[in-house]
């Protein structure tokens, strides 16, 4: 087993649609976590969810922290690349069409996915990051035009802080990605609003202009 093709253990779902959900899971879930968030994003689509293969105290993740909860860049970039691989050998295997991959991440899947995104940009359409802070301490500039970005946190999630949310909203921008920034009451949580609000932003984003 690899984890940088389909042997990882991941769920694959065929939808109706051309899109694809690549859905990243939150420390201690598995594969099939975020198939019901998936399905409320946007019930026409495929879902891929690979598991996170870094292991921290029994529980699942897609990279490592240090004792004192920093983040393992290294390990980051590793995830990433090991990512890369499997979505490229997804794609290949069942039929996705690599021209509409969305992702949809939660806590450390959000910030995988926002890793991702800024290093694979050419992976991904766009994301949804739940519960999410910024991966990297510093990112390099990277073209982002046409990406559509939702960073959706609680205003009481100490994990993730709004003065953080709000500075990375400003850098995302900077590189030229379309973000919008929700924000909830509460804690390190998902919240259904938010949930509604980027599925129906996904759906405007499907259908045809009618300018």
């Amino acid at each position: 087993m690899a984890n940088n093709d389909i042997s990882r253990p991941h769920t694959f779902q065929q939808g109706t649609s051309s899109r694809t959900l690549l859905l990243l899971h939150g420390t201690g879930g598995n594969e099939f976590d975020l198939i019901n968030l998936g399905k409320a994003i946007d019930p026409e689509a495929s879902y891929l969810s690979p598991r996170g293969m870094h292991l921290e105290s029994g529980m699942n993740r897609f990279f490592e922290r240090y004792s004192d909860g920093s983040f393992n860049e290294e390990s980051i970039d590793l995830a990433v690349q090991e990512l890369a691989g499997f979505i490229k050998d997804a794609i290949a295997n069942y039929g996705i069409d690599a021209s509409d991959i969305f992702g949809v991440g939660f806590s450390n899947g959000a910030n995988t996915l926002a890793a991702l995104l800024v290093s694979e940009p050419n992976i991904l359409g766009g994301g949804a990051l739940f519960g999410s802070t910024k991966p990297y301490s510093k990112v390099g500039a990277v073209d982002l035009t046409g990406k559509k970005i939702w960073l959706a946190n609680g205003d009481q999630d100490s994990y993730a802080t709004t003065s953080m949310s709000q500075e990375w909203t400003a850098e995302l921008q900077e590189f030229g990605a379309d973000v919008t920034w929700l924000r909830h009451a509460g804690g390190h949580q998902i919240s259904a609003e938010h949930v509604a609000i980027v599925a129906r932003g996904l759906a405007e984003l499907s259908s045809p202009s009618t300018e």
